[in-house]
């Protein structure tokens, strides 16, 4: 592709010419999910915010068939979920899915999806009326399952704490790490939520640190692209907040080179 689609609402990036981000930098979160391309058919990581219509872009980027693997259940990362049929989920994030986040209101979401605009939304958005998708997957991911796309295959991370059935995806021909809302750089992780695991998000955090082959790391928010180099700032960060004895809701904020996390 010589040219990438030029959208109202998405930022799209070639991070090479077979995988996409996709970014929805005019909200306040700064989103990003990635189209990543085999021979035989494409992974769609995340579907954003659902303030616009993903697959506009995906349409332009590829004619592949689709599969939607999430990282995991939060609205912002589910939002066009509803534009595509194969959609795929950790397991113990399946009834979230279809019945949405216990305690979770809709007139925070509504709140939270509407707040610090900077680009124009879409004549048909309306925060008054949004609603996060609902619905059945097609399948369940585990822990370590291969995602073969043909010529190119991801593996997923049950990578738990920031949600239960949050999933870190590694492609493997690449090495590129896909972290979702596991490591993120410039704002906080958040792991202060009734429904996050401050512990297992230290346990998760301590395994991708020990990947071997990393080239690049994709989060799910801020900055796009950051170096493998931040690994080993999670290695001696997970070793220091176990040895401050902090790993618990309360906290609070704890920085560390390159990223931060909120218990």
């Amino acid at each position: 592709m010589t040219s990438l689609p030029k959208d109202p609402w998405f930022t799209i990036t070639a991070l090479d010419k077979d995988t996409y981000a996709i970014s929805e930098y005019g909200h306040w979160e700064k989103v990003h999910s990635y189209l990543i391309l085999g021979t035989e058919r494409a992974a769609l990581i995340d579907t954003g915010t659902g303030i616009d219509h993903m697959k506009r872009v995906t349409d332009q980027l590829t004619s592949l068939p689709i599969i939607v693997l999430t990282t995991h259940v939060h609205w912002d990362h589910i939002g066009s979920h509803g534009e595509y049929d194969n959609i795929w989920v950790h397991e113990a994030e399946e009834q979230w899915l279809v019945q949405g986040i216990p305690g979770l209101s809709i007139e925070q979401i509504r709140h939270d999806v509407s707040r610090d605009i900077t680009k124009p939304l879409p004549l048909d958005f309306s925060a008054a009326s949004y609603e996060p998708f609902r619905g059945e997957p097609s399948g369940l991911l585990r822990d370590q399952d291969p995602i073969e796309l043909g010529n190119r295959q991801l593996t997923v991370f049950h990578t738990p704490g920031h949600s239960p059935g949050h999933l870190s995806f590694l492609d493997q021909s690449r090495g590129y790490l896909f972290t979702g809302d596991l490591l993120y750089s410039d704002t906080p992780i958040y792991a202060f939520y009734p429904t996050t695991e401050p512990a297992a998000l230290v346990s998760s955090l301590e395994r991708i640190s020990d990947l071997r082959g990393v080239t690049k790391i994709y989060g799910g928010h801020n900055k796009l692209g950051l170096e493998p180099e931040l690994l080993v700032e999670v290695r001696q960060a997970v070793q220091e907040l176990r040895e401050r004895n902090c790993i618990r809701h309360g906290t609070g904020i704890h920085n560390f080179r390159g990223f931060s996390v909120h218990f």
